[in-house]
């Protein structure tokens, strides 16, 4: 079963360039990076809603909505930043550069989060292999970048 988990992430990883490719040819359209990122969410809220509907899913209640702390509204802000940068970075950077660089802070945000069991995330101690693993990928990231 994990090795589907992975699978899943990585072509989930995938995505991102080709997203964010997509989303830079809407732009030389629409003309803004802000307005290719908005045409992207309401696209993608539509057809998460498709789906919801499709599935039955069934809606909160207000009272429910209500109970949720402020901060976990957030998490579609931190969307927008991030699909509105690819936009921006995409073509100044190349596919390859943005998302090496990107991953890179993921990772770093990742192990963070871990590390101090942050937002949710069960608690996984920094050690000497994880940060061995982070200097590899920023080693990577850099022989993207240069050659």
């Amino acid at each position: 079963m994990k090795h589907i988990l992975l699978l899943l992430a990585f072509g989930a990883g995938c995505c991102l360039p080709v997203q964010a490719g997509i989303n830079t040819l809407l732009r030389r359209f629409l003309g803004e990076p802000m307005q290719a990122a908005l045409v992207s969410f309401a696209v993608g809220t539509l057809a998460l809603w498709v789906y919801s509907l499709a599935a039955r899913h069934t809606w909160p209640s207000i009272s429910q909505l209500s109970a949720v702390p402020w901060w976990m509204w957030t998490g579609g802000v931190l969307g927008a930043i991030f699909v509105s940068c690819t936009i921006f970075l995409a073509p100044r950077l190349g596919a390859a550069t943005m998302t090496a660089v990107m991953l890179s802070g993921q990772l770093v945000a990742s192990v963070l989060l871990d590390h101090y069991a942050l937002v949710g995330f069960p608690e996984h101690p920094v050690s000497p292999l994880r940060l061995a693993g982070i200097a590899l990928l920023f080693a990577g990231a850099w022989l993207v970048r240069v050659f």
